[in-house]
Protein backbone atom coordinates (compact mmCIF):
# COMPACT_ATOMS: atom_id res chain seq x y z
CA UNK A 1 0.00 0.00 0.00
CA UNK A 2 1.37 3.47 -1.14
CA UNK A 3 1.14 5.73 1.66
CA UNK A 4 3.28 8.61 0.27
CA UNK A 5 1.80 12.15 0.99
CA UNK A 6 2.45 14.27 -2.16
CA UNK A 7 3.10 17.82 -1.13
CA UNK A 8 0.52 20.54 -1.63
CA UNK A 9 0.97 22.53 -4.84
CA UNK A 10 1.96 25.95 -4.41
CA UNK A 11 -0.90 28.45 -5.43
CA UNK A 12 0.31 30.34 -8.76
CA UNK A 13 0.51 34.53 -7.83
CA UNK A 14 -2.55 35.28 -10.05
CA UNK A 15 -4.50 32.73 -7.75
CA UNK A 16 -2.99 34.49 -4.80
CA UNK A 17 -3.79 37.88 -6.29
CA UNK A 18 -7.63 36.64 -7.15
CA UNK A 19 -7.50 35.16 -3.45
CA UNK A 20 -6.78 39.22 -2.08
CA UNK A 21 -9.56 40.69 -4.81
CA UNK A 22 -12.30 37.94 -3.04
CA UNK A 23 -11.32 38.67 -0.11
CA UNK A 24 -12.51 42.35 -0.41
CA UNK A 25 -15.87 41.38 -1.80
CA UNK A 26 -16.27 38.81 1.67
CA UNK A 27 -15.68 41.47 3.51
CA UNK A 28 -18.23 43.72 2.33
CA UNK A 29 -15.23 46.30 0.88
CA UNK A 30 -16.74 45.38 -2.78
CA UNK A 31 -20.22 44.86 -2.68
CA UNK A 32 -22.13 43.04 -5.60
CA UNK A 33 -22.48 46.08 -8.25
CA UNK A 34 -19.30 47.78 -6.82
CA UNK A 35 -16.67 49.09 -9.79
CA UNK A 36 -13.39 47.91 -8.71
CA UNK A 37 -10.61 50.89 -9.19
CA UNK A 38 -8.48 51.54 -11.91
CA UNK A 39 -5.84 49.08 -13.04
CA UNK A 40 -2.98 51.18 -11.73
CA UNK A 41 -4.84 51.72 -8.61
CA UNK A 42 -5.85 48.18 -7.44
CA UNK A 43 -1.85 46.99 -8.38
CA UNK A 44 -0.84 49.72 -6.04
CA UNK A 45 -3.35 48.17 -3.22
CA UNK A 46 -2.62 44.95 -3.57
CA UNK A 47 1.53 45.30 -3.83
CA UNK A 48 1.57 43.35 -7.23
CA UNK A 49 2.52 43.78 -10.50
CA UNK A 50 -0.18 44.71 -12.95
CA UNK A 51 0.46 42.01 -15.04
CA UNK A 52 -0.17 39.38 -12.21
CA UNK A 53 -3.43 41.98 -11.56
CA UNK A 54 -4.55 41.30 -15.26
CA UNK A 55 -4.34 37.82 -15.07
CA UNK A 56 -5.96 37.33 -11.62
CA UNK A 57 -9.21 39.61 -13.22
CA UNK A 58 -9.16 37.00 -16.22
CA UNK A 59 -9.43 34.61 -13.94
CA UNK A 60 -12.42 35.82 -11.55
CA UNK A 61 -14.01 37.13 -14.46
CA UNK A 62 -13.86 33.03 -15.96
CA UNK A 63 -15.22 32.06 -12.73
CA UNK A 64 -17.68 34.67 -12.80
CA UNK A 65 -16.84 36.58 -9.42
CA UNK A 66 -16.36 39.87 -11.51
CA UNK A 67 -18.06 41.05 -14.83
CA UNK A 68 -15.45 43.01 -17.06
CA UNK A 69 -16.41 45.58 -19.25
CA UNK A 70 -14.27 46.93 -21.83
CA UNK A 71 -13.90 50.48 -22.10
CA UNK A 72 -16.03 51.21 -18.82
CA UNK A 73 -14.16 49.01 -15.63
CA UNK A 74 -14.40 46.02 -13.49
CA UNK A 75 -17.54 44.88 -11.76
CA UNK A 76 -18.53 42.60 -8.80
CA UNK A 77 -20.86 40.37 -10.38
CA UNK A 78 -24.48 41.25 -8.81
CA UNK A 79 -24.56 37.44 -7.57
CA UNK A 80 -20.82 36.66 -6.82
CA UNK A 81 -20.52 32.65 -6.39
CA UNK A 82 -19.48 32.00 -3.06
CA UNK A 83 -19.48 28.58 -2.84
CA UNK A 84 -15.85 28.98 -3.86
CA UNK A 85 -14.09 30.91 -2.08
CA UNK A 86 -10.21 30.28 -3.75
CA UNK A 87 -9.60 30.65 -7.09
CA UNK A 88 -8.67 27.06 -8.87
CA UNK A 89 -5.79 26.47 -11.26
CA UNK A 90 -6.90 27.65 -14.90
CA UNK A 91 -3.62 26.95 -16.06
CA UNK A 92 0.06 28.42 -15.69
CA UNK A 93 0.53 31.89 -16.09
CA UNK A 94 0.93 33.70 -19.37
CA UNK A 95 3.49 35.62 -18.08
CA UNK A 96 5.79 32.88 -17.02
CA UNK A 97 4.79 30.80 -19.77
CA UNK A 98 6.31 33.31 -22.21
CA UNK A 99 9.49 33.63 -19.86
CA UNK A 100 9.83 29.90 -20.03
CA UNK A 101 9.34 30.05 -23.98
CA UNK A 102 11.93 32.65 -24.25
CA UNK A 103 14.54 30.41 -21.98
CA UNK A 104 13.85 26.97 -23.69
CA UNK A 105 13.44 28.23 -27.59
CA UNK A 106 16.15 30.95 -27.34
CA UNK A 107 18.48 27.90 -26.89
CA UNK A 108 16.59 25.39 -29.31
CA UNK A 109 16.85 27.72 -32.08
CA UNK A 110 20.92 28.25 -31.40
CA UNK A 111 20.84 24.47 -32.28
CA UNK A 112 18.04 24.73 -35.37
CA UNK A 113 20.05 27.57 -37.26
CA UNK A 114 23.26 25.02 -36.79
CA UNK A 115 21.61 22.89 -39.27
CA UNK A 116 18.97 24.80 -41.11
CA UNK A 117 18.23 22.64 -44.44
CA UNK A 118 16.68 23.56 -47.67
CA UNK A 119 13.50 21.70 -46.75
CA UNK A 120 13.13 22.87 -43.57
CA UNK A 121 13.31 26.58 -45.31
CA UNK A 122 10.47 25.47 -47.30
CA UNK A 123 8.27 23.70 -44.85
CA UNK A 124 8.82 27.10 -42.86
CA UNK A 125 7.80 29.33 -45.73
CA UNK A 126 5.13 26.93 -46.04
CA UNK A 127 3.41 27.58 -43.21
CA UNK A 128 4.32 31.20 -43.27
CA UNK A 129 2.25 31.59 -46.67
CA UNK A 130 -0.73 29.92 -44.96
CA UNK A 131 -0.29 31.96 -41.73
CA UNK A 132 -1.00 35.53 -44.31
CA UNK A 133 -3.74 33.95 -45.85
CA UNK A 134 -5.50 33.20 -42.76
CA UNK A 135 -4.97 36.25 -41.05
CA UNK A 136 -5.96 37.97 -44.63
CA UNK A 137 -8.88 35.94 -44.28
CA UNK A 138 -9.69 37.00 -40.74
CA UNK A 139 -9.22 34.13 -39.29
CA UNK A 140 -6.36 33.00 -36.32
CA UNK A 141 -3.76 30.94 -37.52
CA UNK A 142 -2.84 29.63 -33.93
CA UNK A 143 -2.07 26.19 -35.03
CA UNK A 144 0.09 27.52 -37.93
CA UNK A 145 2.07 29.47 -35.37
CA UNK A 146 2.31 26.13 -33.42
CA UNK A 147 3.68 24.45 -36.30
CA UNK A 148 6.02 27.23 -37.49
CA UNK A 149 7.99 27.05 -33.32
CA UNK A 150 7.67 23.18 -33.54
CA UNK A 151 9.48 22.85 -36.65
CA UNK A 152 12.42 24.81 -35.69
CA UNK A 153 12.01 22.57 -32.54
CA UNK A 154 12.45 19.76 -34.30
CA UNK A 155 15.20 20.89 -36.56
CA UNK A 156 17.16 20.75 -33.30
CA UNK A 157 17.72 17.42 -33.41
CA UNK A 158 16.73 16.98 -29.48
CA UNK A 159 13.03 15.26 -29.37
CA UNK A 160 12.77 16.40 -25.51
CA UNK A 161 13.39 20.05 -26.01
CA UNK A 162 10.91 19.31 -29.26
CA UNK A 163 8.70 18.08 -26.44
CA UNK A 164 8.95 20.92 -24.02
CA UNK A 165 8.52 23.25 -26.82
CA UNK A 166 5.40 21.96 -28.21
CA UNK A 167 3.85 21.53 -24.47
CA UNK A 168 4.56 25.37 -23.35
CA UNK A 169 2.87 26.43 -26.38
CA UNK A 170 -0.15 23.70 -25.85
CA UNK A 171 -0.56 25.59 -22.73
CA UNK A 172 -2.13 28.95 -25.19
CA UNK A 173 -5.35 26.52 -24.31
CA UNK A 174 -5.73 26.50 -20.60
CA UNK A 175 -8.66 28.44 -19.64
CA UNK A 176 -6.77 31.62 -18.46
CA UNK A 177 -4.23 31.43 -21.44
CA UNK A 178 -7.44 31.07 -23.83
CA UNK A 179 -9.47 33.65 -22.79
CA UNK A 180 -6.62 36.59 -22.84
CA UNK A 181 -6.16 35.39 -26.53
CA UNK A 182 -10.18 36.09 -27.08
CA UNK A 183 -9.82 39.44 -25.24
CA UNK A 184 -6.18 40.57 -26.57
CA UNK A 185 -5.81 38.99 -29.87
CA UNK A 186 -6.60 40.82 -32.97
CA UNK A 187 -6.20 40.84 -36.81
CA UNK A 188 -3.13 43.78 -35.63
CA UNK A 189 -1.55 41.71 -33.30
CA UNK A 190 -1.72 38.65 -35.31
CA UNK A 191 -0.22 40.74 -38.51
CA UNK A 192 2.63 41.95 -35.74
CA UNK A 193 3.37 38.17 -34.82
CA UNK A 194 3.86 37.50 -38.58
CA UNK A 195 6.14 40.23 -39.08
CA UNK A 196 8.39 38.97 -36.67
CA UNK A 197 8.32 35.13 -37.39
CA UNK A 198 9.39 36.46 -41.26
CA UNK A 199 12.48 37.92 -39.37
CA UNK A 200 12.95 34.44 -37.68
CA UNK A 201 12.95 33.10 -40.98
CA UNK A 202 15.36 35.38 -42.29
CA UNK A 203 17.74 35.20 -40.17
CA UNK A 204 17.54 31.07 -40.44
CA UNK A 205 17.99 31.78 -44.38
CA UNK A 206 20.64 34.02 -42.96
CA UNK A 207 22.38 31.31 -41.28
CA UNK A 208 22.90 33.47 -38.97
CA UNK A 209 22.50 31.87 -35.12
CA UNK A 210 22.61 34.86 -32.95
CA UNK A 211 20.50 36.95 -35.22
CA UNK A 212 17.89 33.81 -35.20
CA UNK A 213 18.19 33.54 -31.20
CA UNK A 214 18.14 37.73 -30.99
CA UNK A 215 14.58 37.41 -33.16
CA UNK A 216 13.20 34.60 -31.37
CA UNK A 217 13.20 36.28 -28.11
CA UNK A 218 12.48 39.52 -29.72
CA UNK A 219 8.81 37.70 -30.86
CA UNK A 220 8.52 36.26 -27.45
CA UNK A 221 9.11 39.67 -25.76
CA UNK A 222 6.70 41.58 -28.44
CA UNK A 223 3.58 38.58 -27.98
CA UNK A 224 3.63 39.25 -24.30
CA UNK A 225 3.68 43.31 -24.21
CA UNK A 226 0.91 42.73 -26.64
CA UNK A 227 -1.36 41.54 -23.92
CA UNK A 228 -0.03 43.25 -20.72
CA UNK A 229 0.70 46.65 -22.84
CA UNK A 230 -2.98 46.18 -24.79
CA UNK A 231 -4.19 50.05 -25.46
CA UNK A 232 -7.79 48.77 -24.27
CA UNK A 233 -7.21 48.59 -20.45
CA UNK A 234 -9.40 46.35 -18.34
Amino acid sequence: MNNTIKAAEPRRLYQQVADQIRGLIQSGQLVPGARLPAERELAQQLGVSRPSLREALIALEIEGSVEIRMGSGIYVTAEPDRRQWQTGSMGESPLELMQARATVEGAVILQAAAKVTADMLKALGQVLDQMRVEIAEGRKPLDLDRLFHLTIANQSGNSVLAHIVGDLFDERHSPLSAQIRVRFETPETWSSALAEHEAIYAALEARNPLLAQAMMHAHLEESKQRWMNHETRL
